[in-house]
């Protein structure tokens, strides 16, 4: 175990969080390195659930066929950002190959084997951080609100059952039962009991960086411009308030460690895809656990200060300014699917997740580097995947094995 070295995480949301916490349980010296307070960027805008029956891909087999049009309809799942078309084609042209049936079958395995192991990683870190109480176990509903819908998503839940998800199937009145406010139009429902939620995303990031901190971290609040390098790879990192000598170095930064990879000698095909909610606030409507409608592309989620509306997939560059228009699409999603939010007053947010055309997160050492580890490019399950990622993290920078396979999740499989 290491018992006298220092090591830096870049990135202060879940991802980083979790990986300071273990590498302090392997005996490092650890710093927290952000720009923003820790889980102020995308950490704070998610939707709040441990995906655990998130195993399909992005792209399944058929994308190919939907993605034109989908450029040119105004209320698809897919934005892409006017100007923004050329930089973003490579990554169009991997995610299509990976709608290959054998790419999916391999992409939907390797996050499954992230997902088998995310309440073990995460939960007791919650539960010595005492934020137990920001978590609520009442179950997913994924909800169809047509035959049509239902059928075309066949592969997708195949392809959860065949990797463990346990589901029960039920019709529109049996969801209703369990979703009094749903609207009617919703016809059927995959179930899944076994389905964890965190009531504010942001306050439970805060609270395992608060264990970081009771436990001696540091915590930094500068950005990282770049790396001096010598012989033995990472020297410092250079940062907003000056250059910051290190021992090592873990890349955490969601969207941003795209150009830090970079800097590192490892390119990624990384963007930033874009998600937005909408906080239905002081609303009266009650929910029994979390909803995804299969139709809409949102989830829907009770949260301590409300009801949480988001999803889209808005390819742009990230500080680009948000747009109107979907914005203005998933709250008439949300007060469609729960006709008793209209009367609920509204906040709104937008912000960039880090997302890979195969749907897995870089996990390794840096090829160039070897006191350089990633771990970004989790797309919609930072929060999911964040606990996994740090303790793999920890047992690669301790020199001992880790407890999944990390080949389907290597820096340079590009």
């Amino acid at each position: 175990m290491a018992t006298t070295h220092s090591i830096a995480v870049i990135g202060a949301g879940m991802v980083g969080t979790c990986c300071a916490l273990y590498l302090q349980n392997e005996g490092f010296e650890v710093t927290l390195v952000d720009r923003a307070g820790p889980g102020e960027a995308a950490s704070s805008g998610n939707l709040g659930g441990f995906g655990v029956a998130s195993c399909p891909p992005a792209a399944m087999p058929g994308i190919l066929r939907k993605v034109p049009g989908m450029m040119l309809d105004p209320d698809a799942p897919l934005v892409l950002r006017r100007g923004h078309a050329f930089r973003a084609l490579p990554w169009f042209l991997r995610f299509i190959a990976n709608a290959a049936p054998q790419r999916v079958e391999a992409n939907a395995a390797a996050r499954q084997s992230l997902l088998d192991h995310v309440h073990d990683a995460v939960d007791p870190l919650i539960a010595e951080a005492g934020a137990g109480h920001l978590m609520s176990r009442t179950g997913l509903m994924f909800t169809f609100e047509s035959e049509v819908s239902f059928e075309a998503a066949a592969l997708a839940f195949d392809l959860r059952r065949r990797n463990g998800v346990q589901m029960d199937l039920l019709d529109g009145d049996e969801a209703r039962q369990v979703q009094p406010a749903l609207s009617c139009a919703v016809v059927r429902a995959f179930r899944v009991a076994d389905f964890s939620h965190t009531l504010d995303p942001l306050r439970l990031v805060q609270a395992l960086a608060g264990l970081f901190r009771r436990r001696g971290g540091r915590i930094e609040r500068t950005a990282v411009h770049g790396f001096e390098i010598g012989p033995g790879g990472v020297r410092a990192l250079k940062t907003g308030t000056g250059d910051m000598p290190v021992e090592n170095v873990v890349v955490a930064a969601g969207v941003w460690s795209r150009e830090l990879a970079a800097m590192l000698g490892t390119r990624v095909p990384l963007e930033a895809e874009r998600g937005y909610h909408a906080m239905f606030h002081e609303t009266d409507v009650s929910m029994n656990g979390a909803i995804i409608s299969v139709d809409r592309h949102v989830a829907v989620t009770p949260m301590a200060d409300g009801v949480r509306v988001g999803g889209i997939a808005e390819f742009a560059p990230a500080d680009a300014p948000a747009n109107p228009a979907i914005a203005a699409r998933i709250r008439r999603h949300g007060t469609a699917l729960f006709p008793g939010l209209g009367s609920a007053r509204v906040s709104e947010w937008v912000g960039p997740r880090p997302s890979h055309p195969d749907s897995r997160p870089v996990i390794g050492r840096s090829p160039r580097h070897p006191n350089a580890w990633f771990a970004f490019g989790h797309d919609h399950l930072g929060l999911t995947m964040g606990g996994i990622t740090g303790k793999l993290i920890s047992q690669l920078a301790a020199g001992r094995p880790t407890g999944v396979d990390l080949a389907p999740f290597r820096p340079d499989r590009f």
